[in-house]
């Protein structure tokens, strides 16, 4: 399993519609192959923060099933403008401790 991890700043001023127009995208990654979940989390000191958590079963889930997909380009058109710096995506794995 391999967890995506996004630090994501919305433009000041745009936090509810980019709430709103991240509900209707999520409807598209949940629906790609090898998505496991997703969780979106807001920082509560720094207005307009968000992190981005995506799991999926492989890397290439991602970088290619997704990201080159006719559905990423919907989920662009619905996400891309709300961010200022535009992010960075992380993909780590976890560490076996035992």
């Amino acid at each position: 399993m391999v967890l995506e991890a996004v630090m994501l700043q919305v433009k000041q001023g745009m936090e509810q519609q980019f709430e709103d127009a991240f509900r209707e995208a999520s409807t598209i990654v949940s629906s790609m192959e090898g998505y496991i979940s997703h969780e979106l989390h807001r920082c509560m000191e720094v207005k307009g923060k968000y992190l981005l958590l995506v799991h999926w079963e492989t890397l290439e889930h991602h970088t290619v099933g997704f990201r080159q997909s006719p559905e990423y380009q919907e989920w662009k058109k619905l996400l891309h403008h709300f961010y200022d710096p535009f992010p960075t995506v992380e993909h780590f794995e976890k560490v076996d401790l035992s």
